[in-house]
């Protein structure tokens, strides 16, 4: 069973996240932010993270590079979820570390589709 680990300060948007992906069989795990993130990661490895931009302690760019740069943690492809729609924010993401950008809200079967591409998946 596939497991993603979603990162997001909002409940409301983990849950939401959650329910999409759980009943599609996937195993999920949530985090509040990206210091509660690495420390999941430290524990155990993920198929692919659902990652906020804005968050309390340590934002989802701050997240992706301390996770990229960190050899111990495994190296789980990343979207990054966000309110923000704008290019320069997506470079950012990028450079970070993202594998892909979605803008909130996230339909359904847009998130579904593009976790099933980061899992090779058809």
């Amino acid at each position: 069973m596939k497991r993603i680990l979603i990162v997001d300060d909002a409940a409301t948007v983990r849950l939401y996240h959650r329910t999409i992906l759980t009943e599609q069989g996937y195993q999920v795990d949530e985090a509040m932010n990206g210091i509660e993130a690495l420390e999941k990661l430290l524990c155990g490895a993920y198929d692919v993270l659902l990652v906020d931009v804005n968050m309390p302690k340590l934002d989802g760019y701050g997240f992706l590079r301390e996770m990229r740069s960190n050899l111990q943690i495994h190296q789980a492809p990343a979207i990054m979820v966000s309110t923000e729609a704008d290019q320069e924010d997506k470079e950012q993401a990028f450079a970070a570390g993202a594998n892909d950008y979605l803008v909130k809200p996230v339909k359904p079967e847009q998130l579904l589709l593009h976790v099933r591409l980061l899992l090779g998946a058809d």
